[in-house]
């Protein structure tokens, strides 16, 4: 059983990101900035890699992993059923396909940029999941179900980003971060479903990586705040849907 990880893996996660920001704020009040000081990409990616960090400490210290290797083993696990692999390439649809109607695609990124942009995303977004879902999302499940831990843990996940908000010359800067946490919120019914009805960390994995890239090539930046609820509240009501299908089947074949 999961010991308490819940508490330690959020308060090292947000001391990391705080510090590492910290120090980039500290350097950018004497002109230092990762355009004209590459070396601060160090603490960028820290604060990046922040929850899988986190993911790490804690379950090493907890007892619940020996080292790194069985760590990255249970987060790429790939040997899945193929339909589960289905299941996130449908919720991936459910999510973008009512926006790429609604704002459009955008024309002057070719295709195959989706598959191009996979490895850089994995890196710099993915693997967030190896601590939301890996650590965050079970033991929250846990004890409110996947409805109330699947809204808890998208606030989490948008408060996290809020140092990307302030960070000037982004273009998450210039958006509206209540716009950004619905979508954090649909995002983590997606993913709570997935880690629920599969129990596998890499099948979250492959689904944020494919949302940053298909999000990173296939669409104009918009603020379209129709489009955003719509397909949040489109991915909820499926996300409960397909785990109230999946768990009845379960009981329904176990003959409870």
């Amino acid at each position: 059983m999961r010991k308490k990880t819940t508490v330690p893996f959020l308060a090292l996660t947000f001391l990391i990101a705080v510090v590492t920001w910290g120090i980039c704020t500290i350097f950018g009040l004497f002109g230092f900035n990762i355009e004209n000081a590459s070396w601060l990409y160090i603490f960028v990616a820290l604060c990046a890699f922040s929850p899988t960090i986190a993911s790490y400490i804690v379950l090493k210290r907890k007892n619940e992993v020996n080292g790194i290797k069985e760590w990255l083993k249970t987060a790429f696990s790939f040997k899945c059923p193929l339909r589960f692999y289905l299941l996130v390439v449908m919720l991936i649809i459910v999510y973008y396909l009512p926006l790429a109607i609604i704002t459009g695609l955008d024309e002057a990124k070719p295709f195959y940029m989706f598959f191009a942009l996979i490895p850089l995303v994995l890196i710099g977004g993915g693997i967030e999941e190896i601590g939301w879902s890996y650590v965050l999302r079970p033991e929250l499940n846990k004890k409110f179900g996947l409805i109330l831990s699947s809204l808890i843990v998208g606030l989490i996940w948008a408060v996290w980003h809020i140092p990307v908000f302030l960070t000037q010359g982004r273009i998450e800067s210039l958006s509206w971060f209540g716009l950004f946490t619905i979508s954090c919120i649909g995002l983590s019914f997606a993913l709570g479903a997935i880690m629920r009805i599969t129990k596998n960390v890499f099948l979250c994995v492959l689904f944020h990586t494919m949302s940053n890239a298909v999000s990173g090539t296939l669409f104009e930046y918009s603020d379209s705040l129709f489009g955003t609820v719509l397909s949040s509240g489109l991915l909820i009501a499926v996300s409960i849907i397909v785990v109230f299908i999946f768990e009845k089947n379960v009981k329904r074949l176990s003959g409870k």
